[in-house]
């Protein structure tokens, strides 16, 4: 495959980044930091393209999906701003422009549907434990978004994200999050959303992940 990747120096992004290039994918990063990425650069050649720039300016973003990507993985993190919901607008734009479907984003379990409460998600429930909204309510923003989007898109949504090594063994479910799951590893999250880059088993809908 040859995938673009955002937040590659990221938590999940970099383990994303460590997955794809092992399995011998072509991988094009758009990163603001180039140097962040510079220990890569000696082992993998052509196999890694790393484009600089800001994922929420719209040349950047339009160059970096002009390495022919077939499709496109963000694990761009909130930072407290809109760069979610504003490269998410971006991409839908120009990935129609360049007929690349396929989008998987890294999300947050606050956006799923509550169980105690179906017709709210989850942060405006009593399930969250969070005093904040912001971070997930731009997480919705950027599902509103692809949800009126065209693309063949899905959200992996994590509940609390410890660091920690891929296991391979975790509950998912659509639309919630898996019943009692309480976390998730920064690894084992990049490795399901990685894997969505061969599956439509979930296309077009948010997906809960927990232990």
């Amino acid at each position: 495959m040859n995938l673009l990747l955002l937040g590659a120096t990221g938590r999940v992004g970099r383990y994303i980044l460590d997955y794809a290039l092992e399995d011998g994918h072509v991988v094009t990063v758009l990163v603001r930091s180039p140097d962040k990425l510079e220990d890569y650069a000696p082992g993998y050649g052509n196999q890694l393209q790393i484009v600089q720039g800001d994922a929420t300016n719209a040349e950047d973003v339009a160059q970096a999906l002009k390495g022919g990507a077939t499709a496109v993985i963000s694990a761009l993190n909130t930072d407290g701003t809109t760069t979610l919901s504003v490269n998410i607008a971006l991409l839908v734009r120009l990935m129609q422009e360049q007929s690349i479907s396929r989008l998987i984003t890294v999300g947050t379990a606050g956006i799923l549907q509550s169980r105690t409460e179906p017709d709210l998600y989850r942060y405006e429930s009593s399930e969250t434990r969070r005093r904040s909204t912001r971070a997930a309510e731009e997480h919705r923003r950027v599902y509103e978004l692809l949800h009126e989007s065209p693309l063949d898109w899905t959200i992996v949504c994590p509940t609390y994200l410890p660091d920690g090594a891929r296991t391979g063994i975790y509950r998912v479910e659509k639309d919630f999050l898996p019943e009692g799951g309480s976390q998730i590893t920064t690894a084992d999250t990049a490795d399901f959303t990685y894997r969505q880059c061969k599956s439509y088993e979930f296309v077009r809908t948010r997906v809960g992940i927990a232990y």
